[in-house]
């Protein structure tokens, strides 16, 4: 038997105050409901841009751009929809249920009570003042913006009163910066609001004027070069460090430079040298240095390399070759380790192009080697290299026979053929990782330090000299070493500076390495 139709309401019919009741319902759960699509939609796009075809076309930078105005949209969304829910029928505000404050404030922070006592603590029987027997406590966390002091320091003379045997005083602090504004506090931070938050000094200058300190870009600008000079001799013993593994990464990034008398820029790069043993639990502490040099030539990485001897582990850039020889200046020929991951970009890139079945079959052949290999991440080399051994040789075995078989099918010229043959002329150094526990499939590790100069040349827009570039290197140094051990860049560069200005012994050099740094307390 089917259910009876619902009848239309007759509004007329009913007594006003229902009407307007009724009215109210219709109108709050029509918004609910435009609010709902609104933002399943806008949770749709969230989605889209996370696991839709173009995210991997979009750099990082470009996807956290449109996860933030996404995720604010929906947040907007949901306030909005809280907003109709939180009303009574007639459409007055109620109290909203209190919600779960998600995640943990840490426990370094002041905490500055805000205690909230009740109008009336008499029993309403009048009979007696009532007792505490709890509390409710809820944790929110205020966020104060930077402000500007100054550092007054005074050192009071003495004199005896009795005779005139001399006047007494303490002795003069060291300073960074002799007779200068800064505290080495202040040069901190200049260094890591430009170097690790991308904030041009132009830009830093205009916060700095919102607070009353006027500051002309130069004076920022010749406080970071200082700054730069005196940290070169940590960053040269990072380098040296770093010479001393038997295992590094090794990339190259843009870095404009403004030629001189031209006003035009031109292309200089960042070469990053990194060294992170996380992979399979080593001891030596990840770090990364940056060089600067005037072009890409591979005479600049063999000039950054001097004094290493081991596996290098590098992109497909036929400037590394030349490292390899056996007539390699600066040391014994190296090993060379080629990346998976760009091996697949180069077939990623085909089947988003041209929908080749060819090249989708050799990414799941690279994601079935890339499987075995997270889950073997972590643990030592001799077990890496067993699994390895046992699991991914004949999967690399198979590949090798699916490669020369379709390059036998394919013309070295079409667009398919060269990929294939780009991963052919590198096949060497990308089976290197089934022979030592140690290696990589990828250059992931050093390519993650880089990311950061690229956001970083995106807003600065080029350097202004080639000094300039080599500032930048020091310092991307220091910050993204400090990033790599959980070390805060601003907490790290004030004590180390001011360490420096202290006279800290040459000797004692590997005290001021950005894993080596403990926090002072507080």
């Amino acid at each position: 038997m089917s259910a009876p139709a619902s009848q239309p309401i007759d509004l007329d019919a009913l007594p006003p105050a229902v009407r307007e009741a009724f009215e109210a319902m219709q109108a709050r759960v029509a918004g609910l409901e435009a609010q709902t699509e609104r933002q399943d939609y806008l949770i749709a796009e969230l989605r889209h841009a996370l696991y839709g075809k173009r995210s991997e076309q979009l750099d990082p930078d470009e996807r956290q751009l449109a996860f933030e105005d996404l995720e604010t949209a929906v947040a907007e969304a949901e306030a909005t929809r809280d907003a109709l829910v939180e009303r009574n029928a007639d459409g007055k505000p109620r109290r909203p249920a209190a919600k779960r404050n998600l995640g943990h404030l840490p426990d370094h922070l002041p905490r500055i009570e805000q205690v909230i006592e009740p109008a009336q603590k008499v029993c309403p029987c009048g009979c007696a003042e009532m007792v505490k027997i709890g509390e409710d406590r809820a944790e929110r966390l205020d966020i104060i913006p930077a402000r500007s002091q100054v550092i007054v320091t005074v050192r009071p003379r003495y004199a005896c009163r009795r005779c005139d045997a001399g006047i007494t005083q303490a002795a003069t602090l060291n300073w960074l910066i002799e007779g200068g504004l800064p505290t080495e506090g202040t040069l901190a931070h200049v260094a890591v609001s430009k170097y690790a938050d991308h904030l041009p000094l132009y830009r830093q200058c205009q916060i700095y004027s919102r607070g009353g300190v006027v500051l002309d870009r130069s004076t920022l600008a010749s406080w970071c070069g200082t700054a730069a000079y005196h940290l070169a001799p940590v960053v040269d013993r990072m380098l040296t460090h770093l010479k001393r593994s038997g295992r590094l990464f090794m990339d190259e990034t843009r870095a404009p430079v403004l030629a001189p008398k031209t006003g035009k820029t031109k292309t200089g790069y960042l070469w990053a040298l990194t060294r992170d043993d996380r992979g399979w639990g080593g001891a030596d502490p990840p770090a990364v240095v940056f060089t600067y040099a005037p072009g890409r030539h591979g005479s600049h990485a063999m000039d950054v390399l001097t004094g290493f001897d081991g596996i290098l582990q590098v992109d497909g850039y036929t400037g590394y070759n030349a490292l390899a020889e056996p007539k390699r200046v600066g040391g014994e020929p190296l090993q060379l380790a080629y990346c998976w991951a760009h091996s697949r970009r180069k077939l990623h890139d085909i089947h988003q192009k041209d929908g080749s079945v060819i090249a989708a079959e050799g990414l799941r052949r690279i994601a079935q080697i890339y499987k075995i290999e997270a889950s073997v991440r972590g643990r030592s080399p001799e077990e890496r290299l067993a699994a390895r051994q046992a699991q991914s040789a004949p999967l690399v075995t198979d590949f090798r026979l699916w490669l020369t078989h379709q390059r036998s099918c394919i013309s070295a010229k079409s667009r398919l053929g060269e990929k294939l043959g780009y991963i052919h002329r590198h096949w060497d150094g990308l089976q290197l990782f089934l022979t030592d526990g140690r290696v990589e499939m990828d250059t992931n590790p050093v390519e993650n330090t880089i990311r950061p100069i690229t956001l970083n040349r995106k807003n600065a827009l080029f350097a202004g000299h080639d000094e300039g570039g080599r500032t930048w290197a020091r310092m991307a140094s220091l910050i993204e070493t400090c990033k790599l051990n959980a070390v805060d860049p601003y907490a790290y560069l004030r004590e180390t500076l001011t360490a420096i200005a202290g006279g800290h012994p040459a000797s004692c050099i590997d005290d001021l390495m950005p894993w080596a740094f403990q926090k002072p307390s507080s």
